[in-house]
């Protein structure tokens, strides 16, 4: 507490011990010697205050000030210390002010970034490190144009219209396209707000696209359908050998189609999910696992050696059904392309601080020309082979498509004869590493 008279009483101290300091060298007739000890004495004494102030201030590890100061030295002790108090609560305040605007802006459903007046990078959030390769805080005071190195963005930037947003490609994934706004920030910053806007620009494409793949694809067994039916007489009378013919050939077309529908299905609601990939943590373990059962229930009569190497601790940020979809794609494709007998491994692990997830088999092996052609539509490098292991040409499709929505991309290795080997990796960001109380607590989570 202040005490405004507490100079008053501590000059009047000094002015009392001088003046029994006079009378004593007006007594012993030693005045100018007794005032000088005495103003050494008072000297040594502030000083000496001074030295136990630096050291409280500097070195002690208390927050209280010392309980032995008196006089006016108590006071500025209090007063330091509730200075202390009352910043150490502003501290308190502010910090928890910071934590809760962090926690809002991790909630925003949008990449969000802010930048000075000089285009430097002073702030992001997890979507933004996500959706534009940033790190943090290695970024921060980095220009935001070098961030996202874009021709079309810098044009944009230094323009310095940001009346209407810009659309640009993902500078991390070729496949997304990203809606960039900007908006005034505090103090001259800017606020720049980036929106994944790719299904609003692939829903044309996807219409067309499906148009033309599913009349091309459903017209070989449609065909095959309407060429038995025509073949049959109307008085019924078909002999049985043709009948068993027959019935076996429709069956298996009309079993074609189905798979090739819900193929469809499950590429065009990838396509067109709004579901964000990055708040649900996946028990990526436990997926391969149940998908181990299914490949072991579906290799029965191939006879094939698999081996499962999974992480147990590993998981991932990401949508579970979709996931699912592309590492049991890319399991039974191995499964049914590899010959009879042979040896198929699965990997789940991690490399670095990024999630991998491998699948390598011994089989025949893939020509160069077809790899980067593989992830389209209906594409079969094999269209015979295709179609008796009853192959839709879909399956690497929906696995880029998955991929792709979590950042990620395939990366095929092959050579004729030796086999060959899918593989994806998942960014820091998306990958986490589960101990075993964790591994408890995110059941709920799951």
């Amino acid at each position: 507490m202040y005490h405004p008279f507490a100079w008053l009483r501590s000059i009047a101290r000094v002015a009392i011990f001088l003046t029994a300091c006079t009378l004593l060298g007006l007594y012993i007739n030693h005045l100018a010697l007794t005032l000088l000890f005495a103003a050494f004495g008072l000297l040594g004494l502030h000083y000496w205050r001074l030295y136990r102030l630096n050291y409280w201030l500097w070195h002690s590890k208390k927050i209280s000030p010392p309980s032995s100061s008196r006089g006016i030295w108590s006071h500025i002790y209090q007063g330091i210390h509730s200075a202390n108090l009352n910043s150490r609560n502003k501290r308190k305040t502010l910090g928890e002010i910071i934590r809760r605007f962090r926690q809002g802006s991790e909630a925003l459903p949008d990449a969000a970034l802010i930048v000075d007046n000089s285009a430097e990078i002073i702030w992001c959030n997890r979507l933004a490190r996500i959706e534009l390769g940033l790190r943090w805080p290695e970024d921060m005071g980095r220009k935001v144009y070098e961030g996202i190195n874009d021709k079309k963005f810098i044009k944009f930037y230094h323009a310095h219209r940001f009346d209407q947003p810009i659309e640009i490609i993902s500078p991390i994934n070729s496949n997304k396209v990203l809606e960039f706004r900007v908006v005034p920030y505090e103090d001259e910053h800017l606020m720049i707000l980036i929106r994944d806007v790719t299904r609003l620009t692939q829903i044309e494409k996807m219409r067309k696209d499906f148009v033309a793949n599913v009349s091309h694809e459903l017209k070989t067994p449609l065909t095959v359908i309407n060429g038995y039916l025509e073949m049959l007489p109307e008085s019924g009378d078909i002999p049985a050998p043709m009948m068993k013919k027959a019935i076996s050939e429709m069956r298996s077309q009309s079993m074609r189609m189905q798979s090739l529908i819900e193929e469809l299905l499950v590429l065009s609601r990838i396509e067109a999910s709004t579901e964000r990939a990055f708040e649900k943590l996946v028990n990526v373990p436990q997926l391969l696992w149940q998908i181990q059962a299914e490949a072991e229930a579906l290799n029965r009569d191939r006879l094939h050696k698999l081996f499962f190497d999974i992480s147990p601790i590993l998981y991932v940020y990401g949508i579970e059904s979709e996931l699912h979809s592309a590492f049991s794609n890319i399991i039974f494709n191995a499964i049914n392309y590899t010959p009879n007998n042979g040896v198929i491994e699965v990997q789940w692990f991690l490399q670095g601080d990024q999630a991998m997830f491998s699948v390598k088999d011994n089989g025949d092996g893939i020509a160069a020309e077809h790899i980067d052609r593989l992830t389209e539509r209906f594409y079969r490098v094999d269209k015979a082979r295709s179609r008796t292991t009853g192959g839709s040409g879909l399956g690497l499709s929906i696995v880029k498509h998955v991929l792709s929505h979590h950042n990620s991309r395939l990366v095929i290795e092959s050579e004729v004869g030796k086999g060959a080997q899918f593989s994806c990796r998942f960014s820091a960001e998306l990958t986490l590493l589960m101990d075993q109380n964790s591994q408890k607590n995110s059941s709920a989570l799951i």
